[in-house]
């Protein structure tokens, strides 16, 4: 990802016919994505290459090679059947969302779209770049880019709303590192939070209501918990690939804490903070910090693998959009000189 003093210059293939957009520094206002200062474009990242080097530091890079090495091609493919499926509960709800603000998204597209987006947040520093050019993309093929772009915020925002209840009731129901005063504090916060939502006026409040209607917030949830329940499979999966045999409903707590923390937008194309909460989270439920840090690269490995089919679409992407330049420019350089008069 390349970048100029006045904002984001995404990579010459976000421009092609699948994302239908570009997205630069001083673009239109219905495209550009601008990021103001220079703090938060590098403070993020360099929080997350500061958490996994202190894991290094700490546990040395001997869980990187043992979890590497501990792969089996089943685990591989069982990581991308599952992802299939969480891929497509992903473009549900994102078409719920977009069809109860307005905008028709179409299965086929939601789902080539949020595998590309998954290729994106996992090969560049962030995790939600590919989103961003989702919803932008989408959104200005629709002909209204913003809300694409909310579309897709409100689509993002569900998802870690539904995990981190779920982890919140997991975490009350099961024994974990956390103590259940400090889970039920975490609820009280919720619980305000959403109160003081409730006294929002505006935009904001109408699509929220909007999201919360009976006819929308069940499927909205369900696709969500769908969603949920396909990444603590593929984290059990990886659990197993580095060898821990700790019963399921003891790793479980700890899988959601780790599922919470990685989707927090610190990380390096998906690494960092996952893997320092799963180091503590591990070795505070006696589970240990190696095997946990293990687990932890073994589910990245495995996310990168699932993502692979969204890098395919990227580059069909640009390969379709390369072939169809060709023959445009050479009708319009044929039409100019059609059009000019003759030069004596």
């Amino acid at each position: 990802m390349n970048q100029t003093g006045t904002g984001y210059v995404f990579p010459v293939w976000a421009h092609d016919e699948g994302w239908g957009m570009t997205v630069s520094g001083r673009g239109a206002a219905t495209g550009a994505v601008r990021h103001r200062g220079r703090g938060p474009r590098w403070v993020r990242p360099l929080l997350g290459m500061g958490v996994l080097s202190l894991v290094v530091w700490r546990l040395g890079w001997g869980p990187f090679v043992e979890a590497v090495q501990g792969i089996e091609p089943s685990s591989l493919a069982a990581a991308a059947a599952i992802a299939a499926v969480t891929t497509v509960c992903c473009a549900w709800r994102w078409i719920v969302v977009a069809r109860t603000l307005g905008m028709v998204v179409r299965l086929p597209s939601a789902v080539s779209a949020c595998y590309r987006s998954q290729f994106v947040n996992v090969a560049v520093p962030g995790g939600v770049v590919g989103d961003v050019l989702r919803g932008v993309g989408t959104g200005r093929a629709s002909g209204v880019p913003l809300l694409g772009v909310r579309s897709v915020v409100w689509e993002r925002f569900v998802g870690q709303a539904v995990q981190v209840l779920l982890a919140l009731v997991v975490l009350v129901a099961l024994p974990s590192p956390i103590p259940r005063g400090v889970v039920w504090g975490v609820l009280g916060l919720v619980a305000g939070a959403l109160v003081a939502l409730s006294r929002v006026r505006g935009r904001l409040l109408g699509e929220a209501r909007r999201l919360l209607r009976r006819g929308v917030w069940p499927r909205l949830a369900l696709a969500s918990a769908l969603v949920v329940g396909g990444h603590v499979a593929t984290f059990l999966v990886a659990a197993r690939s580095a060898g821990l045999t700790a019963p399921t409903l003891r790793v479980l707590p700890v899988a959601l804490l780790v599922l919470v923390s990685a989707g927090l937008p610190l990380n390096v194309a998906g690494w960092g903070p996952r893997e320092g909460a799963a180091a503590w989270a591990f070795g505070a439920a006696g589970l240990g910090a190696g095997p946990g840090l293990s687990t932890a690269v073994a589910f990245g490995v495995m996310a990168v693998v699932s993502s692979l089919p969204g890098a395919f679409l990227v580059v069909f992407g640009i390969v379709r959009r390369r072939s169809a330049v060709g023959p445009r420019e050479a009708v319009a350089g044929g039409a100019a000189l059609v059009g000019s008069p003759a030069r004596g």
